[in-house]
């Protein structure tokens, strides 16, 4: 005859705090275990990202980081450069800790031990055939801001000009066009996603390629109307109290600004996953030497939407009418208006049919 005994289960509730882990180990695979089966057994570095954002929601820079051993010295110097506190109460404020101590993604990015980086690339000519250099930034964000705002610097060359005996100096690019153009990538880039921000130089452009393209909700046509949505609320918050951004979202109207009276303005360009921002070298526009451009400068249409079009074409080759929507922030309609204007009038020559028709300059 089998002995009875009293069994007794006892079922755990999943804590809400996940993962817990060994408090000398930390938030890494040697401190934290899973069950399987009847043995206890390390998480893996993806179980562990899986469990820290299902606690902490979507939000990248309010997750708790993966990696706690963490360093602020060049973030502690700018901070305290600008007369502002950065002790444990602040950093719990400013939302690089978690109320229980913990280093959150929002400080890993302000650490030494970030781990995105700025790319800058310099090419020669119009594309991307032959390198003349290159560089990666690495660090701090706060680090790789001025590192790669200072290496831009090296090739934003001076064009002067004579008027009687006046000097007139221009650069190619507009210092603050670089500028808000490089806070816009660090600050509205999606961080969930591991690239680079990438920054190529070229001898007719500029240009910046962030991740993430733009907020949920938000078109082309909305930011260029001013229209900002932070997708990273409190490193832009850190931002501003650094005195780098404003709070109201000013940075593409200082853009388009700095390019008044210009025959080329900046593009702007949203995808799914990317937004990019180019800025034409002003001590070339109206040259079409190094642009490829069919027509000569002199003959562009003098519609606005027109040179913007022709502008893409120089640097794409073809234009497809939703690249025409993204570039000038326009609807369908206005966009094929404006394709059949242009090609009516022989500045265009469309290849294909339907949504696919691509458009191309029309050759000389």
């Amino acid at each position: 005859m089998l002995e009875e005994k009293n069994i007794i289960k006892v079922t755990v509730q999943q804590g809400v705090n996940r993962p817990y882990y060994m408090a000398d180990k930390g938030l890494k695979p040697a401190g934290v275990y899973v069950r399987q089966g009847s043995a206890s057994v390390p998480a893996s570095d993806n179980s562990i990202r899986r469990m820290i954002k299902e606690t902490d929601g979507d939000a990248y820079e309010q997750i708790r980081a993966s990696t706690q051993d963490l360093t602020f010295l060049y973030a502690k110097e700018k901070v305290i450069r600008r007369n502002l506190e950065f002790g444990p109460v602040q950093m719990k404020t400013l939302g690089l800790q978690t109320a229980d101590g913990l280093y959150t993604n929002l400080g890993l990015l302000l650490s030494e031990q970030c781990i995105h980086s700025i790319k800058v690339a310099c090419f020669e000519g119009v594309d991307k055939s032959v390198f003349k250099d290159r560089r990666e930034f690495a660090g701090s964000l706060l680090h790789q801001l001025h590192e790669a705002y200072a290496y831009i610097d090296i090739f934003n060359k001076t064009n002067a000009t004579f008027v009687g005996l006046l000097r007139i100096d221009k650069r190619d690019y507009p210092p603050e066009a670089i500028r808000e153009a490089l806070l816009n990538a660090l600050v509205h880039r999606e961080y969930a996603f591991s690239g680079s921000t990438l920054i190529n130089i070229y001898e007719d452009r500029l240009e910046f390629v962030s991740l993430g393209g733009l907020v949920p909700g938000l078109s082309l046509e909305d930011v260029l109307l001013g229209v900002s949505q932070t997708r990273n609320e409190r490193l832009a918050n850190l931002f501003y109290r650094l005195r780098l951004i404003e709070a109201y979202g000013t940075g593409v109207a200082k853009i388009v600004s700095s390019y008044r009276n210009c025959t080329r303005q900046p593009v702007l360009k949203a995808t799914e996953s990317a937004f990019q921002v180019i800025l034409p070298n002003r001590n070339i526009a109206g040259s079409n030497k190094s642009l490829g451009v069919a027509k000569p400068a002199e003959s562009y249409p003098p519609n606005v939407q027109h040179e913007t079009v022709m502008e893409t074409l120089a640097q794409y080759g073809s234009i497809t009418r939703s690249d025409v929507e993204s570039v000038l922030g326009v609807g369908q309609t206005r966009a094929l208006n404006v394709l059949k204007s242009m090609t009516d009038a022989g500045y265009l020559v469309a290849v294909g049919k339907g949504k696919n028709t691509l458009y191309r300059a029309t050759k000389s």
